[in-house]
């Protein structure tokens, strides 16, 4: 069955006149595969370049290629660098679009990224935390960074997943280690009481998802299978994770669907990351699949939910409102689970 068939209206005219470039670039991308010569995807592409969100990010950036403030980038949330290359790279936006972006990215590299692979907030390997790793090497993949040290972050995230080679948060001697945050294998994360953590799953299995296939070491589909089957332990339309507090109430923000996805984490993320690495079809994505398309409205386009409005760079729309980025990532979504 046509993917588009799951829609009860069309979306994607939609989204192909909306004002905001970047907009009509990912729907002629992303969704209709235009190929990178097509007239209509470089007019898009020239257009999100030079105006649109993705030209206001750029132009709040400094000089030296940082963000509100030097340094590794994660504070002040969500303006910093972390924050305004994750919103870049969820745009559409690339190095080869406008040398800003690339200069951001090595700058970060330069002042948040340890000589062990690992993105910090604080610069320092005690720094590192899954959702972080996830967001940044997700963000400058997608943003097309071809650098070894982008690797080394993969590897280093594989084993804190999969608990190879790293040695206990005790053993302060050894600096190929858990640390203070990144406490144990799995996505186990002192913030989250010491239990897994969903969101850093999702984002580090998204990030995997975008890695392309002959770049996956074996220690990575090691760490992609033990991260799938992590997001499947569970109903994914319950969430029952570990939460914080240890109690079975998840958080509310698992079924709210938003743009940008910076921090919090929504279900959407955990399907973009699940039908990016094959199991669109799987029966246990069904019930999410599901849920996806009942949230569409009469014209198939999906409503804002959750949002940042005031705390980052851009507005994206009025909440409970059809909202063409999050209509964007579920179409992605539901192009995937096409049979």
């Amino acid at each position: 069955m046509p993917w588009q068939d799951q829609l009860k209206g069309d979306a994607i005219a939609w989204l192909l006149e909306y004002p905001s470039p970047d907009v009509r670039y990912r729907a002629l991308r992303d969704l209709l595969d235009r190929p990178a010569d097509d007239p209509q995807l470089a007019a898009a592409y020239q257009a999100a370049s030079g105006g649109g969100p993705i030209a206001a990010v750029l132009d709040e950036m400094q000089p030296q290629g940082y963000w509100a403030r030097p340094g590794p980038g994660y504070n002040p949330k969500y303006r910093a660098t972390v924050w305004a290359l994750t919103l870049l790279a969820q745009l559409g936006a690339s190095v080869e679009m406008d040398a800003r972006i690339r200069q951001a990215c090595q700058y970060l590299f330069e002042h948040a990224f340890t000589p062990l692979g690992q993105f910090s907030s604080n610069g320092s390997p005690s720094g590192t935390i899954d959702c972080l790793q996830g967001n940044l090497c997700w963000a400058l993949t997608a943003l097309g960074i071809d650098d070894p040290r982008l690797d080394q972050a993969y590897e280093w995230m594989a084993r804190t997943v999969t608990g190879e080679g790293l040695a206990p948060v005790g053993e302060r001697s050894n600096p190929m280690r858990f640390y203070t945050y990144k406490h144990g294998p799995l996505f186990t994360c002192s913030a989250n009481n010491y239990q897994p953590c969903a969101w850093g799953a999702a984002k580090g299995m998204l990030a995997f998802s975008v890695l392309p296939a002959s770049q996956r070491t074996p220690l990575i589909d090691r760490a992609i299978h033990a991260g799938v089957e992590f997001l499947f332990s569970v109903d994914l339309m319950k969430a029952t994770y570990p939460t914080r507090l240890g109690d079975d109430k998840p958080n509310r923000d698992w079924w709210k669907f938003g743009f940008p996805v910076f921090y919090i984490t929504d279900l959407l993320q955990i399907g973009e990351a699940l039908a990016n690495l094959g199991y669109a079809a799987d029966p246990r994505m069904a019930g999410l699949l599901d849920f996806i398309r009942q949230k569409q409205d009469a014209d198939g386009r999906w409503p804002l939910e959750f949002d940042y409005s005031g705390k980052t760079w851009c507005e994206f729309g009025e909440k409970k409102q059809a909202n063409p980025w999050v209509t964007l990532r579920a179409l992605r979504v539901l192009k995937k689970s096409e049979v």
